[in-house]
């Protein structure tokens, strides 16, 4: 389904998870990037060695975990304030149309997690952003089980279209899920993606979407896919939709 795919690498574990379900996640002919952030002001250490060495060792982290995944992609350091608006300001650049990461090294395997900031940050992604559970690069699973978090809203619809392009590649089945934020979270330890829509509001006004990508984040126990927020609205991927 994705064919631009960015993916936030830092030398751990989660970088790993995120490689890993960007292979589940992406087109056969995909173009990948693995990109790393250095972010806030450079240390004492850092500033006696020079901003340009310390990007010589991001590039370094970045081509020895491109050798240990496998993988064949570009690979690219970036700086900013906070790695999420670096990843962000990346995909806009590039026109990826998934960003992928992975948890926090604080999640319970098998779970997503991240920050605060970063929890908040899905709301803003300029595209499709994925988040790899803990230790998911160490148990990949094929996708047999996708729920797709539903309530007959356009940006609902777009996720199951959604839902029906991986499944076409992969054979799985679709589940469409009518709870809320917490019954979705129970459910997803079921399924093997779970894929959601992102607005601020669903039908009736309740809030849908943007509320609960956001819980999800700290709560699923499967990879996440949150569509971006104008994607039912228009956007390139919704009219090849």
């Amino acid at each position: 389904m994705f064919d631009n795919v960015l993916i936030g690498v830092d030398g751990r574990a989660g970088g790993r998870d995120a490689i890993a379900l960007a292979g589940r996640l992406s087109a056969p002919s995909a173009s990948f990037t693995l990109a790393h952030v250095e972010c806030g002001p450079i240390s004492w250490w850092e500033h006696q060695i020079g901003e340009e060495r310390v990007f010589d060792r991001s590039a370094s982290m970045l081509a020895a975990e491109r050798e240990r995944a496998a993988i064949r992609a570009e690979i690219v350091c970036v700086g900013s304030t906070e790695p999420a608006q670096g990843l962000h300001d990346l995909a806009e650049e590039r026109a990826a149309d998934l960003i992928v990461v992975g948890s926090s090294r604080h999640a319970s395997l098998g779970r997503v997690l991240l920050g605060d900031d970063a929890r908040a940050s899905v709301d803003r992604a300029p595209c499709a952003i994925a988040i790899a559970p803990h230790g998911y690069a160490e148990r990949p699973v094929p996708l047999v089980d996708i729920g797709v978090g539903y309530d007959g809203s356009r940006e609902s619809e777009y996720a199951l279209v959604a839902a029906r392009q991986l499944a076409s590649r992969s054979g799985a089945r679709i589940r469409p899920l009518y709870e809320p934020s917490k019954q979705l979270s129970h459910m997803s330890s079921e399924l093997d993606l779970l894929i959601v829509g992102n607005r601020a509001h669903g039908s009736l006004g309740r809030p849908i979407h943007g509320s609960v990508a956001r819980y999800l984040v700290g709560h699923a126990a499967c990879p996440l896919l949150v569509l971006a927020r104008d994607a039912a609205h228009g956007g390139a991927a919704a009219r090849a939709a």
